[in-house]
């Protein structure tokens, strides 16, 4: 491949910035750090005002975050200040039931302690990352808080894109940051496929009686799972799926039958429980981008990959989109290629896109496995999971899986370092 003609395009041509990212949630900001910290130009066109989310209020959102996501987050220098808020996930419990009868005979039981790191994760609120992502981003990245990209157009070797506020700006790739409803995967003409779960997630945090000793809870009930996870203290977040009739019916309970509904699910383990916080809900969908590129344009995080939350893995996912594609990037710069070439862009949807396409269809089966009240499949549940609990290879491979530490080739993003 001739990649002469490239580098001559890019002197007779100017940008504003070597990336623009459209979306400020989460993954758009990590991947300009990443970026940045290499030496690229960077701009995060973000729609929510600059404080948005960045309140010291708790209001018991949290992400699960995988060993390699923290690993992501030390090494663009976040992690220290991150670690005091930190929970350590060690184990987690993984078992099926009805409301009300308790758990099954048979379940899955990963200790972080047979695996060399010692821990399978970390919980974080939504309140803190959110927070040192925008911090970071101060003096490293130009943030434009309030502005949406509403248009855009490959021009050659730049991409033009159209800000809410009338402005243009030039640069040699978009990425799409911007969730499940995309809209740089719609304007590209990249199509999704998919389908509704029937299903409503229902989020909240509760106080407890007793500790939870860094355990995290996966129940798997017949109209969906309910996933109990330790926060700092005795506080767990809870984010539990419910049949979509069901849910709209429980989310306009008040908080004490809110909590008459939720015991008999959640179980005495932690004793007495209390909600420590607001409710949130949102309906639960599988949504996949067909392409995660474009002729000047690459998806990272949920605008490539929506999945159900039944693993924990949504942010996890989005996140090594980031490490893969600031990887792919940086790598194509200090070989003088143009970023934003179909070649380069064809790499990251070559290393990306099997992984997460495995994985979010994986969490669709077992959430179609588990969520039905047939007593076979019942009984062939509780026999497989008995069966995977009993043979510590395979158990070994699965936490492993979870913990972000089985992608091969593994991007030095999430084994920390820098790029």
């Amino acid at each position: 491949m001739d990649i002469a003609r490239p580098k001559v395009i890019l002197r007779s041509m100017r940008t504003d910035f070597d990336i623009l990212i459209a979306g400020g949630g989460l993954n758009g900001p990590a991947l300009a750090l990443a970026l940045a910290d290499a030496g690229l130009s960077v701009a995060v066109a973000d729609a929510r005002p600059a404080d948005a989310r960045a309140g010291d209020a708790f209001d018991g959102r949290a992400y699960a975050l995988a060993l390699a996501s923290q690993r992501l987050l030390s090494a663009l220098g976040l992690w220290r200040d991150l670690a005091p808020n930190a929970q350590e996930i060690r184990k987690v419990e993984a078992t099926q039931g009805v409301p009300g009868e308790g758990a099954g005979p048979f379940g899955l039981h990963f200790d972080g302690a047979e695996i060399e790191e010692g821990r399978l994760g970390y919980m974080l609120e939504d309140r803190f990352l959110y927070r040192a992502l925008l911090a970071a981003m101060q003096g490293r990245v130009t943030h434009l808080p309030g502005l949406s990209v509403t248009g855009q157009e490959a021009e050659g070797a730049a991409i033009r894109a159209s800000l809410s506020d009338g402005r243009s700006i030039t640069a040699r790739l978009l990425v799409g940051a911007d969730g499940r409803q995309s809209g740089v995967a719609a304007r590209a003409g990249i199509r999704r496929i998919g389908h509704d779960y029937g299903q409503i997630a229902l989020v909240a945090a509760v106080d407890h009686e007793l500790p939870h000793h860094g355990t995290a809870h996966q129940y798997f009930m017949p109209t969906g799972p309910l996933a109990i996870l330790p926060l700092p203290g005795n506080r767990s977040s809870i984010v539990w799926s419910e049949a979509e009739a069901s849910a709209r019916a429980i989310i306009e309970l008040p908080d004490a039958d809110f909590l008459a509904v939720l015991r008999p699910r959640f179980g005495d383990f932690l004793g007495e429980i209390r909600l420590a916080g607001p409710r949130f809900s949102y309906p639960l969908n599988l949504t996949l981008a067909e392409r995660y590129v474009a002729p000047r344009v690459a998806l990272v995080g949920d605008a490539a990959h929506g999945v159900h939350p039944i693993a924990g893995q949504g942010l996890n996912l989005g996140l090594r989109d980031v490490a893969v594609l600031a990887e792919v990037i940086v790598a194509a710069r200090r070989r003088g290629e143009d970023i934003g070439a179909d070649t380069v862009l064809a790499r990251y949807q070559d290393w990306r896109r099997p992984d997460a396409t495995a994985l979010a269809l994986g969490m669709d089966g077992v959430n179609a496995l588990f969520s039905n009240a047939n007593p076979l499949l019942r009984t062939a549940r509780e026999l497989g999971m008995g069966l995977v609990d009993a043979i510590p290879p395979l158990r070994r491979g699965f936490m492993r899986q979870a913990a972000g530490l089985s992608l091969d080739p593994m991007p030095r993003l999430l084994t920390g370092q820098r790029l």
